[in-house]
């Protein structure tokens, strides 16, 4: 019997673990229920251990929970399963098959007029979506050799809301679009290289020809237009994310979250927030309202931990004598040092808080070192050589309120390092361009927000749990359409710019040298006219005969699907953000062009369910014996 090899870690054969399915362990296992026991354990020993790197073979001791003997098992061997091999037109045509199966489901919800998918689950009621991505990542087909066709429609959707948060159905139309009609020109014989170059190439040219047209936000109706059009036409959604910005600003943060009531509201905190609060309750003022509240307090940011109160002495006396507060961020605050504040505080000698730093790790640092350039202080830590002693006034930062809450604590800035605080701001939204982490570029968001100077909560409330979520669904969709606004700006919507943009491709054409190519550009340049075609379908109307009576029109004008008007759309606020349009055609060109030069198509043979009537569960093991 031949054995499959795993390579484990991606470090190749030097580190290939030979894996079976059967289990082997040693001669303890006297009874069904001890070897029942012992199975489970090896499993989930060997599954740890094969995430990361593991030598050919290792054994392992488990405990016997009945009998508490160690017992020594053999490593978990797994056998890999047949695959099925498919080559050239076979293995390029299933793909294709899977795509269009995905993308015809995830295309009827496109435009103001377009169609809901409902999606069944197995636990509760059914989801009514009208998102793409959604939708995609839901798909899944019984052949697997069209659910790998499948799969890179939901990747094209998730690249493109990963980039750009919106604009996954537009990709979804495109992929399908340029794959059907390449897979035409290949079959017909063209070298598939030569096409997709020509298919990067114009969609290169195209993108820089939408970042030439794009223009820039004019305030908040267009933020408010932007909004509306993402959320699938929703008014109320476009005028609530416009109030949001209108209220904490572009650099500002807004969060959408679930409501107990039945309507949407918009709430704002000024000022950064920090999810950390008093370290000691004697630090409260107001004891109504459980905070301590300090008027333009100088603020002490270290990450550092205050146990000795010496180090603080000249300084807090410097503070004594000016009558000014003080505001502490730090690691902790423990021993005679804390007690020490207290008491000073109770006295009314010094007016004092302190709270702790919030995150932890490398993202505490960068926490400290934000709050450090929008109070203006100089941030102490020992990695820079600067000790607690060595602290003068001078060091300390301002702010012009500080509220301490039992868990929150909201510093409100003076204004007065702007300049500090849009550099600090570039410099984060550098690093989130440049992660994959969704976790990093969230809290990269959350950071701008802090220094921005406000978030705004939409609290989205409905009557059903279905309603409740298709909102929501609408609302992200709309303030990820905003960001990508307010970066790159806007264009025409409603497929206009693209349908336009596909007239100056016979022009490109004519600059590429290698007649394969030419045919790539050519694909590119139908494919440009599907997002229209389609909302135009989804609205009941012939695609191709609006289509065509776009084209007469100069670039800003379109057919309104809401109105089945030709009109403005600059002044009808009917406008997509330029980025999206950019990532959605970038990564439709990527992801199709991939699959015209498909040569061959690796999947594995599904296994035949095992008839499990005689009592066991189905693992094959023990035939007839119970593993529950």
């Amino acid at each position: 019997m031949k054995t499959g090899f795993v390579t484990i870690g991606g470090y190749g054969t030097s580190n290939t673990s030979v894996v079976s399915k059967r289990h082997h362990c040693s001669c303890l296992c006297s009874s069904s229920r001890q070897h029942k026991y012992f199975y489970r354990a090896a499993v989930d020993v060997d599954r740890t251990r094969l995430g990361g790197k593991a030598s050919s073979f290792f054994s392992t001791t488990v405990e016997n929970k009945s009998t508490k003997q160690d017992v020594k098992c053999r490593p978990l061997q797994v056998f890999m399963g047949p695959k099925q091999i498919v080559f050239k037109e076979d293995s390029r045509n299933a793909l294709a098959r899977g795509i269009n199966a995905v993308a015809d489901a995830v295309r009827i919800t496109l435009g103001p007029k377009g169609r809901n998918v409902v999606l069944e689950r197995s636990y509760g009621a059914p989801q009514v979506v009208n998102d793409g991505v959604t939708i995609a990542r839901d798909i899944s087909l019984s052949d697997p050799l069209e659910n790998t066709g499948a799969r890179l429609v939901v990747e094209v959707a998730s690249k493109t809301d990963q980039k750009a948060g919106d604009g996954t159905t537009t990709s979804a139309v495109l992929t399908q679009a340029i794959v059907n009609q390449g897979l035409k020109i290949v079959s017909s014989g063209a070298n598939a290289m030569s096409v997709r170059r020509g298919i990067t190439k114009t969609a290169e040219y195209i993108v820089s020809e939408i970042r030439k047209v794009a223009k820039p936000l004019r305030g908040q109706e267009d933020i408010r237009a932007i909004a509306t059009i993402a959320s699938g036409g929703d008014q109320t959604i476009g005028s609530n994310i416009a109030e949001a910005y209108a209220r904490v600003g572009e650099n500002g943060s807004t969060t959408v979250e679930e409501s107990q009531s039945l309507m949407d509201e918009v709430e704002v905190t000024e000022g950064m927030e920090l999810d950390r609060g008093f370290i000691s309750p004697y630090f409260v003022k107001d004891q109504e309202r459980q905070v301590a509240e300090l008027t333009r307090p100088r603020v002490l940011v270290t990450d550092s931990k205050l146990s000795v109160v010496q180090e603080l002495v000249p300084l807090l006396e410097s503070l004594v004598k000016s009558k000014e507060p003080l505001l502490i961020i730090c690691e902790d605050l423990t021993g005679e040092a804390l007690s020490t504040l207290v008491v000073n505080k109770m006295r009314g000698v010094l007016d004092v808080a302190a709270i702790k730093a919030p995150g932890f790790g490398d993202r505490r640092k960068a926490y400290l070192q934000d709050i450090a350039i929008l109070t203006g202080a100089t941030y102490v830590t020992e990695e820079l050589g600067i000790t607690l002693d060595q602290v003068t006034v001078d060091m300390l930062g301002r702010a012009e309120r500080v509220v301490v809450g039992k868990e929150l604590t909201t510093i409100i800035s003076t204004g007065e390092h702007q300049e500090e605080v849009k550099k600090r701001i570039a410099q984060i939204r550098k690093e989130i361009e440049d992660t994959d982490s969704q976790f990093d570029r969230e809290k990269g968001e959350e950071r701008i927000a802090r220094l921005g100077g406000g978030i705004a909560r939409i609290k989205v409330g409905a009557a059903t749990e279905t309603e409740l979520k298709d909102k929501k669904l609408r609302y992200e969709d709309a303030l990820n359409s905003t960001k990508c606004a307010l970066e790159e700006g806007i264009v025409p919507g409603g497929g206009t710019t693209l349908a336009f943009l596909a007239q100056k491709v016979p022009e490109f054409e004519k600059t590429l040298s290698d007649e394969d190519e030419r045919l790539g550009a050519q694909i590119v340049g139908r494919a440009l006219e599907a997002p229209l075609v389609q909302i135009a379908t989804n609205a009941g109307k012939e695609g191709y005969v609006v289509l065509n009576e776009v084209r007469k029109k100069e670039l800003g004008w379109g057919w309104n699907a809401a109105t089945d008007e030709y009109v403005n759309f600059y002044d009808a606020g009917i406008v997509d953000p330029a980025k999206v349009v950019c990532w959605a055609l970038e990564n439709a060109a990527s992801i199709a062009s991939m699959v015209l030069t498909t040569e061959a198509l690796v999947v594995e043979i599904p296994e035949k369910k095992k008839n499990t009537s005689s009592g066991g569960d189905g693992m094959g093991d023990l035939p007839g014996e119970s593993y529950m």
